[in-house]
């Protein structure tokens, strides 16, 4: 598998690269850094504010200060990779970020970008790219919200679509069970609707029994969760009482419809949680 990283110079980007450390992946992936120099998204915070003198910098300085920018962060990204003995390239792309990544993840390669970007242009770069990204991507997106650290609590919702199937594969294949020589946490959640019928019930259990099999036989530590309500905010409510390193679930496409019920799940915990979260297509 192959990772395609945004880095901007923010911390934000510099920890999405460090996860790859900490991701107890089963083969570490190559990895292409791609920083993006976007003077249309650049030059509305940095450039056209009036200043007291008048002075206003051309496009000339705007694009002299993103080339000087985008040296220091693709000399840096390098040095950084080199210190984790992580293979692969950096590249220096011209337009938005959001595109550049989507282009080279293409519909296989984990995309893994900070959830907010360098200073006041967070909301034009990296910030908005998360959330551009997220609806997009035809491949894993992982929204990177914390300084690396060791996994030990996975959370992965459940419900039984194709699109949380493919989250559960990408747990058991591209994932070892285990960190540190001991068992990785999943916190199994279900939810479930408002209704009284005990088929439903059954549907739920039976469901959540079958993923917990999968992923205890391939050596992870199961906790199961059934919850009942609308589903972002039952996630939350296990989110925060269990307090989980990283949260993992499907997307059920990219359709108009797709996007505003089961995207809004996924754009919810993205927005509300403080840990990152893995978005499996």
């Amino acid at each position: 598998m192959k990772a395609i990283i945004g880095m901007d110079g923010s911390k934000y980007s510099e920890w999405a690269l460090g996860w790859l450390g900490t991701m107890p992946f089963r083969i570490v992936p190559r990895v292409t850094a791609i920083h993006a120099m976007d003077l249309n998204s650049a030059r509305a915070p940095l450039f056209t504010h009036p200043s007291i003198s008048g002075y206003e910098p051309d496009v000339g300085e705007a694009m002299h200060i993103l080339e000087t920018r985008a040296k220091q962060v693709e000399a840096d990204t390098k040095h950084k990779m080199k210190e984790m003995e992580v293979n692969g390239s950096v590249r220096v792309e011209q337009g938005p970020i959001a595109q550049a990544l989507l282009k080279h993840a293409g519909d296989t390669a984990l995309i893994i970008v900070g959830s907010r970007g360098l200073d006041a242009v967070d909301r034009f770069i990296l910030g908005s790219a998360s959330t551009t990204i997220t609806l997009h991507a035809s491949s894993p997106v992982l929204i990177v919200k914390e300084p690396p650290h060791p996994l030990r609590r996975i959370l992965f919702a459940t419900d039984g679509s194709p699109a949380s199937g493919k989250a559960l594969q990408f747990l058991l294949k591209q994932f070892k069970a285990t960190s540190d020589g001991k068992p990785l946490v999943v916190l199994l959640v279900h939810v479930m609707p408002f209704l009284r019928y005990t088929a439903v019930k059954e549907a739920g259990e039976k469901l959540l029994a079958q993923d917990a099999a999968k992923l205890e036989k391939a050596g992870y530590r199961v906790r199961q969760f059934p919850q009942v309500g609308p589903a972002a905010e039952e996630i939350m409510k296990v989110v925060n009482r269990e307090q989980p390193d990283l949260i993992v679930m499907g997307a059920k496409g990219r359709s108009a419809v797709a996007r505003f019920l089961q995207g809004s799940v996924s754009l919810k915990l993205v927005q509300q949680t403080a840990c990152s979260v893995l978005v499996v297509r």
